[in-house]
């Protein structure tokens, strides 16, 4: 039968995966690069600029036409050669007529018997194949599942492989090589949870199984830390998160799609806190440029860092790519109120503090620039009422950003104080639409006191 081992990794951090089929005496592990029956499934595709060079000398060797069949029509060789030149270069297509001509001058050669390409696997000629290839016999239903989810991993279909490999869970009473196979194919789509619960399926079976066992304690150790780090950001906790997802990278620097998860979620904390947030966020998008959430993360990460024209640009950038997100959509239309109203009186700028400051850190602002710009630190009429502008200003800021609803409303977008959004319209800039009058009632001798 045809087993299934531990997925390791090549030189250059591809994933393998090895079959061993056992039949009788000397059987063994026999490989090939991409045979699939009775031997070992090798697929370790070199990184640019390293290792080419046979690839490099099999493209001459097509070019040249030193690999063609017209010398020898009957060398079953001569087209398997052929065909591996073409998987090698992932021409999985060109390969199939070559290798399936391999098949039919020599039935029992077992280093091609199967291949694969979607064409084969959609009309099922692949299966179709099965009992023409000699000594085989009778084919279980498992090894053929086993066989075509291979052939889907091969072309770079996970989902339909895992599709194909679960049934073989069922079909014999021990096959834990199976439940680690779905672990692994799972974890590597950065479905941690399922992959989780597939590996504890195989412990169920035999928790002394040491690949399943080692497996098990990276998956979960990496769960508990994503879970970890989700927690702290609902409780709007993000430093603590932003450790976690650090600590989930290290745990799993190879497997991208963790580390592409991990950098976008700390996109998401740090545009909540942190002028940061745009290294973080621009690096996420260059992993991921589809990414709406992404976009988001750092459309939020500009307007906290007062660059509204560019929080417009990626929330545009971002309803491109989403347009019936009704979060994207209030976010386009806040940071275009921002920017219009960046051009008018920025009581942020006014006090000298970031968007994220708190009640305290207003208030202390505040009084700073009011001691500084009081009137009666001037001699001068001129000066005074240039102190009077900005001391006029200084007050409008510290009550909008100390009230929790005028200070939501500007940060929507909207000036509170504005006479345009005032009922009934009308009005002067320095005429108080609250209760507060910088120079109280009367003359403008000015006595202010400090608490």
């Amino acid at each position: 039968m045809l087993e299934w081992g531990r997925v390791a990794r090549c030189p250059c951090g591809a994933l393998t995966t090895r079959a061993v089929r056992r039949s009788g005496q000397g059987a063994g592990i026999q490989r090939g690069p991409v045979t699939l029956s009775h031997f070992s499934v090798q697929v370790c595709w070199p990184p640019a600029g390293r290792d080419r060079e046979p690839l490099e000398m099999g493209r001459k060797l097509l070019a040249a036409g030193q690999l063609a069949s017209e010398g020898d029509p009957k060398n079953y060789l001569t087209y398997y050669k052929r065909a591996t030149i073409y998987l090698a270069m992932g021409k999985f297509r060109s390969a199939l007529p070559d290798l399936s001509k391999a098949i039919e001058l020599k039935p029992d050669f077992l280093a091609v018997s199967p291949t694969c390409s979607s064409p084969l696997l959609a009309n099922g000629q692949l299966l179709s194949l099965l009992p023409s290839w000699g000594n085989m016999g009778r084919v279980p239903s498992e090894l053929g599942n086993e066989l075509r989810a291979e052939c889907h991993l091969l072309l770079g279909d996970y989902g339909q492989a895992i599709l194909d490999l679960k049934p073989t869970t069922k079909l014999r009473a021990d096959n834990r090589a199976a439940f680690l196979k779905l672990s692994q194919l799972y974890y590597g789509l950065g479905e941690h949870e399922e992959a989780l619960a597939q590996v504890r399926e195989c412990l169920k079976l035999d928790q002394d199984d040491r690949a399943c066992f080692a497996h098990y304690k990276q998956v979960k150790k990496l769960s508990k830390q994503l879970e970890s780090a989700e927690e702290h950001v609902r409780a709007q906790r993000y430093e603590e998160a932003i450790d976690k997802y650090k600590a989930a990278m290290k745990t799993e620097p190879h497997v991208e799609v963790y580390v592409v998860k991990a950098k976008a979620r700390i996109c998401h904390c740090l545009s909540k806190v942190s002028p940061e947030a745009l290294d973080v966020c621009t690096e996420a998008h260059q992993r991921d440029p589809r990414n709406v959430f992404v976009l988001r993360d750092r459309a939020e990460a500009y307007i906290l860092n007062e660059e509204f024209q560019r929080a417009v640009e990626d929330y545009q950038e971002a309803k491109e790519l989403d347009g019936e997100n009704e979060e994207v959509k209030e976010g386009l239309e806040r940071a275009q109120k921002l920017l219009k109203q960046s051009r008018k009186r920025d009581y942020y700028k006014i006090l000298g503090i970031r968007r994220n400051a708190n009640k305290q850190e207003v208030i202390k602002a505040y009084r700073k620039l009011a001691q500084q710009w009081h009137p009666d630190n001037f001699q001068s009429e001129d000066e005074k009422k240039e102190a009077e502008k900005k001391f006029i200003d200084i007050a409008a800021a510290k009550e909008v950003l100390t009230d929790p609803d005028m200070r939501q409303k500007f940060d929507s977008g909207e000036d509170p104080l504005d006479p345009e959004n005032q009922q009934g319209g009308g009005g002067h800039p320095h005429h108080w639409p609250f209760e507060f009058n910088p120079f109280g009632s009367g003359n403008f001798h000015f006595k202010f006191h400090f608490n």
